[in-house]
């Protein structure tokens, strides 16, 4: 089992980075966003329950765990996911989820106001780094003559909000003696189970046959989303919420770069000299995290 938590952090943040070009093709597709939301729940799901069955390891939440679950599941997955496949569409691939780089302040402050354990200064400094190419990046995609309108940038930004609370909620209510792989599990298929509610609500129906129209897309969201959580929540419980919530750095350098790539999406040098300086933020806070160790 893998306990480094700067390889957990890199590999999670490269598996979340795939989310945004993913969901770009979705949208682009005609793909509800609450769908495709519900296909990453049901696909991080699916993945974790078999090795749990085979190992035996798989319970029935008592109640203080199921408030867990259901708390975690809204704020961690339900309320991001929406916002982040909703405004995917509108606010292109490589901008929205560089948003996720503004979850490290965030999550930072509120670790502050509950007197959590806090990264050292070198950490600090790196979080601080990777706010400022957050913002020139924002500034200059908020001042381009392709920007959208202002409430999908505003949607994007309270992405951020909502990880960092999850963060927060995670790590001081996390159930004792609790696997990550189980709270994963269950935060997961409870998302899926609100996720099927908001349709049958919305359209009256949950109509899985129309994530089929592209099957090599769905596939691999599919398997990205199983193969991020459990070492997502492992990463949660090793490193803590403000470690894992810089995986918002590297998650959106990969999502500006494979939009880039393979979406066509284009940014001006300023927006390139944005990323370039979160890419500093990552560097400063793995080095941060080795000597903390």
């Amino acid at each position: 089992m893998l306990k480094n938590p700067i390889a957990l952090l890199l590999m999670t943040g490269i598996l979340i980075g795939f989310n945004f070009p993913l969901g770009k093709i979705a949208g682009e597709a005609q793909v509800s966003p609450i769908l495709w939301s519900l296909i990453v729940s049901l696909g991080a799901s699916g993945f974790l329950l078999p090795p749990l069955l085979i190992n035996r390891k798989f319970s029935i939440p008592d109640r203080k765990m199921m408030t867990y679950i259901m708390i975690s599941g809204l704020i961690s997955f339900v309320i991001p996911n929406l916002l982040l496949f909703s405004a995917i569409p509108h606010a292109g691939a490589g901008y929205t989820g560089l948003m996720f780089a503004l979850s490290p302040v965030f999550t930072l402050t509120l670790a502050t106001l509950f007197k959590m354990k806090a990264p050292n200064k070198l950490g600090i400094i790196g979080i601080a780094i990777g706010l400022i190419g957050a913002i020139v990046v924002s500034i200059t995609r908020g001042a381009s003559l392709q920007a959208p309108p202002f409430i999908w940038l505003f949607a994007a930004l309270l992405i951020p909000m909502s990880l960092a609370c999850g963060n927060i909620y995670r790590t001081l209510a996390w159930p004792k003696g609790a696997s990550p792989d189980i709270l994963a599990f269950w935060s997961h298929a409870f998302s899926t189970l609100v996720f099927a509610v908001i349709l049958l609500t919305t359209t009256g129906a949950v109509n899985l046959a129309d994530a089929f129209i592209i099957p090599k897309t769905l596939a691999t969201q599919l398997l990205v989303a199983g193969l991020t959580f459990p070492i997502f929540f492992r990463l949660q419980k090793i490193g803590g919420p403000v470690l894992l919530s810089q995986i918002g750095y590297v998650a959106a350098a990969v999502g500006l770069l494979s939009a880039t790539l393979f979406l066509g999406e284009t940014y001006s040098l300023l927006t390139w000299l944005g990323a370039a300086i979160i890419a500093v933020g990552i560097l400063v806070t793995i080095g941060a995290q080795t000597k903390q160790n």
